[in-house]
């Protein structure tokens, strides 16, 4: 089969690009390098059996060169961010996605399959209950005001109690910020086109992917990146809020073994997916595991900072997933001791977490709890 793979100098899309190429498949990249992402162009780890574009998915001259002979796509290329550019999410993540249908709309023969990379972030802050009321509530997204005064919980509208995370289904969405409506905006762009154009789609929801090739650079990328580096670079990380939020990692492998999944099984069409590792870890349970792994024991600063658009809590249901067969395999502790490799084969790593840091905390993004409100 022959299958383009957007955003395949990325972390996910290089990852999937080599699978493929193992799998028996030709393989195209359209990739356009974005800077801050990839300030040293075109990576070293890109295969050369791949063949390369260079090129934007906002472009749509760029997808009529990249679809030419494809029989299925895998559209990874996104803007992530923390940043308050807004418009640049849906130019890149929606409008990009509805040019894909739009050109390969008009092919014949059409595309075998075309599967969207979607995110968590769709679910916001996803559903609680409260075991004192006995209520299920989907909440809207902390007030500033909350976060301001560093009320960090999600509490029960009813008896005003801390209420319990339940891990999100694919049957609920409700994002908070601007990168998470625009990837439902995606899936639900390309499950409703991809019926009208009769090309079999599936999105898959991903939690927070980790592994090596994670940009260095992406201040998106992950707690994995920041500890990871903070602790390589021998620095204490910040960890916001209180550290005890609830987050779902997932290896590249298994994300990996997912994608040829749905890729292969017809069952999977027009349907979404969590792709997650099937257990909550606090953030500071997390760093905790990455001491472990950097043998070091440095101090994280929590000093009361939080990010505006995060959620509290953010766990994936992969029960549909895992009805097809498909299991987690790996750990966290895993992802760790890859990304540790990973470093430890750079030779060009520069200290960009303060400067990460100062350029949300300058834009409004990072913002301190202030006393006595």
């Amino acid at each position: 089969m022959r299958v383009l793979v957007t955003g395949g100098a990325g972390f996910i899309g290089s990852h999937t690009v080599d699978a493929l190429l193992d799998a028996g498949h030709h393989v195209r990249i359209l990739d356009n390098l974005h800077p801050r992402i990839h300030p040293h162009g075109k990576p070293s780890y890109i295969s050369p059996e791949a063949e390369f574009l260079l090129g934007d998915v906002r472009n749509k001259d760029d997808w009529a060169r990249a679809l030419r002979g494809i029989d299925a796509v895998f559209h990874f290329a996104a803007y992530q961010d923390y940043m308050t550019d807004y418009s640049t999410f849906f130019h890149v993540n929606a409008v990009g996605t509805a040019l894909l249908y739009e050109v390969a709309g008009a092919r014949r023969p059409q595309l075998a399959k075309i599967i969207v990379a979607s995110s968590q972030a769709v679910y916001g802050e996803g559903q609680y209950h409260c075991r004192a009321c006995n209520s299920k509530v989907s909440p809207t997204q902390r007030t500033p005001e909350m976060l301001a005064q560093g009320s960090w919980d999600i509490l029960c509208p009813a008896c005003g109690r801390p209420m319990e995370y339940l891990p999100a289904t694919e049957d609920h969405a409700n994002p908070v910020n601007a990168y998470g409506i625009s990837k439902l905006s995606q899936e639900q762009l390309a499950l409703t086109l991809g019926r009208q154009n009769g090309i079999p789609t599936v999105a898959l929801r991903y939690s927070i992917v980790q592994g090596p090739r994670q940009s260095l650079y992406n201040a998106y990328s992950g707690a994995c990146r920041i500890f990871s580096l903070s602790l390589f670079l021998g620095k204490p990380p910040v960890i916001y809020e209180d550290g005890r939020q609830l987050r779902d990692f997932v290896n590249i492998r298994d994300v990996l073994r997912a994608n040829l999944l749905v890729l292969d099984e017809d069952s999977t069409n027009f349907k979404v997916f969590n792709v997650g590792g099937g257990r909550a870890y606090t953030v500071l349970d997390f760093y905790q595991m990455a001491q472990r792994v950097f043998e070091t024991e440095i101090p994280a600063r929590v000093p009361g900072a939080y990010r505006l658009g995060d959620t509290r809590h953010a766990v994936s249901d992969i029960a549909a997933l895992r009805s097809l067969g498909w299991e987690p395999q790996c750990t966290p502790e895993d992802s760790l001791r890859e990304y540790r490799q990973y470093l430890q084969e750079q030779t060009d790593i520069e200290d960009i977490l303060s400067y990460a840091e100062k350029h949300m905390s300058q834009a409004g993004v990072v913002r301190r709890v202030r006393p006595g409100r």
